[in-house]
């Protein structure tokens, strides 16, 4: 009887020591605990819904949004900046799409009188039309934003043989539009335009225009891979025919314009 009785006080001892032991423990975990650090946040301007190129903005367009302070670009619209941001930029041009949610930026919106399509185009750059079908346009599937190669096919005949060559005029050029369509309609088929606008600089705009002359123009549309690719234009000359005192004579011109004698 003794021996249980040692048994069961021995038995209660050890209990009462584990429980005190365990509580110690919670109790340090508790006092070492890190309290969540407080983040500071700001109001930035961002789209209410999927903006699409071209369109004008209305007080249903934009919202301000909370925003961690640390996380705001110089580029961003801030309440503290621009507090009448949402009424000030009322009728700004969309250049660029905008998804639901993503912050404002004033490179991104057009406020003067210029149409959709200048709007859209940067600082120092041209927007150059040439002719096009569904066979020189990947079969019709080159839509505005996709890039592209510019290649000239020439065909001439000499002493009656026909000689065809082609070369790649220019690389990585960004398509503005097709005939009139500036963007692409979700969900619709798409009519295959006779004319596809490139945007490209005002030596490229010559280059086309030179290279239009003197023979026809494809376009190859490039991956979606290989956007990063620097633009680059061919450094090569092409033949142009020239009519003078009713006489004609072919010149070769350099892609800045140069005449080669």
């Amino acid at each position: 009887m003794l021996r249980v009785i040692i048994l069961v006080i021995a038995l209660g001892a050890g209990g009462l020591a584990g429980w005190l032991v365990l509580s110690t423990r919670s109790r340090e975990a508790a006092a070492v605990a890190p309290s969540a650090p407080v983040v500071q946040t700001t109001d930035v301007l961002v789209a209410a819904s999927d903006l699409i190129q071209g369109q004008a903005l209305d007080g249903k367009s934009l919202r301000w949004q909370s925003w961690p302070k640390d996380a705001v670009s110089p580029g961003f619209i801030s309440r503290e900046a621009k507090p009448d941001a949402l009424t000030s930029l009322n009728g700004a041009l969309v250049r660029s799409h905008f998804v639901s949610g993503e912050p404002i930026r004033e490179e991104k919106l057009s406020r003067g009188p210029a149409g959709m399509l200048a709007t859209m185009l940067p600082s120092g750059m041209r927007a150059v039309a040439i002719r096009v079908s569904a066979e020189s346009t990947a079969g019709g599937f080159i839509l505005p934003n996709d890039r592209v190669d510019v290649i000239q096919n020439i065909s001439n005949s000499d002493g009656g043989k026909a000689e065809n060559r082609s070369r790649t005029l220019l690389r990585n050029v960004r398509v503005l539009a097709v005939d009139q369509k500036a963007d692409e309609a979700k969900g619709m088929l798409v009519v295959v335009g006779k004319t596809a606008t490139l945007e490209v600089s005002p030596t490229e705009a010559e280059m086309i225009a030179a290279a239009q002359a003197a023979g026809t123009l494809s376009l190859a549309l490039r991956s979606i891979a290989d956007l990063d690719e620097k633009h680059v234009a061919e450094e090569s000359s092409v033949n142009v025919r020239v009519f003078r005192a009713g006489k004609s004579e072919e010149v070769k011109v350099r892609s800045e314009g140069a005449i080669v004698q």
